[in-house]
């Protein structure tokens, strides 16, 4: 049974995202599903990758988000000339000292704002594979840790825009899902031009959450609840993916991993200790298509990931009577899942 001090984490979680949701809003507006899955990320201790054209809100959504928390935030323009020295950092020699001194790179920071990460070479993208994926960088034989909580927003365009080089599939694996903001709509973009029409609005922004709040949130999220029939659901819409002919690399455990913690965030910022098939359904996409190579073929039937994904999504049997959440898996009856509508495409 869930004790008080769960229950407690749970309330506080809802009240500070609820306050940094707020604060986000009102930079971004009419993209509320958009906002929620960068909290999502934030607190499943993932990474975001936000594409779509230019000038729909990328880059003021991450800068957005760093400003509503109270912690050191950086940013990278990615540009052709960066080197791999400017992300991580390089150690100098100190003629006082007799020794290298290390220089930490713009890396070092509580949140990352990689402004463009596709217009720089892949050499310099590969410069970040380490930190998004433990959290460190190696310079020299010597390892340093990154501070906590530590999340790269990064903004890119999409490959067909000039002067943009595509990510390699090892570090689109590491960033936990892939968000499009899109064009807002008519009442919204009326709605822009009289916020930000004058001064913008990122100017009077300021922090409505810690650093460490959101620690303790990230540590309440990993006490939520996961029953193996969901697990066992996630395995297979990702498994679904690997031998799927219109699919030439399907998602990796690492993809398994990802979804599973995004499940977790989404279910405690709807204020429940225990995850539901309904929290991995609404992800799946999010996480899961950026992270998939169609065939040659499916590419000329004009057939996305997004496409394919949805199609697996509605193809796997989904957990329904005769399973039990958190509460039932502790030793509480409780009422089984409900019986889920079928998706459509």
């Amino acid at each position: 049974m869930t004790t008080y001090d769960e229950r407690a984490s749970l309330t506080d979680l809802t009240a500070t995202v609820d306050r940094v949701r707020s604060s986000v809003e009102g930079v971004i507006e009419g993209k509320p599903e958009v906002v929620r899955l960068s909290l999502t990320v934030l607190l499943a201790e993932g990474h975001l990758l936000i594409e779509d054209v230019p000038g729909v809100g990328k880059t003021m959504l991450a800068k957005a988000l760093a400003r509503s928390i109270d912690c050191s935030v950086r940013r990278i323009q990615f540009t052709p000339d960066l080197l791999p020295s400017d992300i991580t950092g390089v150690s100098i020699w100190d003629q006082q000292r007799r020794d290298f001194e290390f220089k930490p790179g713009a890396i070092f920071a509580q949140i990352v704002i990689g402004d463009e990460i596709n217009r720089a070479s892949p050499k310099t993208q590969s410069a970040l594979l380490e930190s998004l994926e433990e959290r460190q960088v190696t310079i020299d034989g010597q390892t340093y840790e990154l501070p906590s909580p530590f999340m790269v927003v990064a903004t890119q365009n999409p490959v067909e825009m000039e002067g943009t080089y595509p990510l390699p599939e090892a570090q689109r694996d590491r960033f936990m899902a892939r968000v499009s903001i899109g064009y807002p709509s008519a009442e919204a973009e009326l709605q822009m031009l009289d916020v930000h029409g004058g001064v913008s609005p990122l100017d009077d922004l300021q922090p409505v959450a810690h650093a460490h709040e959101i620690v303790k949130l990230i540590e309440a999220v990993r006490t939520v609840h996961v029953a193996e029939s969901v697990r066992r659901y996630a395995v297979d819409l990702v498994g679904a993916t690997r031998s799927h002919p219109d699919l030439r690399l399907g998602a990796s455990p690492r993809a398994t991993l990802h979804l599973l913690r995004a499940a977790k965030a989404s279910a405690a910022l709807a204020g429940r200790d225990y995850a539901l098939p309904d929290d991995v359904q609404n992800l799946a996409v999010a996480v899961l298509a950026h992270r998939l190579l169609p065939t040659a073929q499916a590419q000329l039937n004009r057939r996305t990931a997004e496409q394919v994904v949805e199609e697996i999504l509605q193809r796997t049997p989904v957990p329904t009577g005769g399973q039990q959440h958190a509460y039932g898996a502790l030793g509480q009856n409780t009422p089984a899942y409900p019986q889920q509508p079928p998706r459509r495409i």
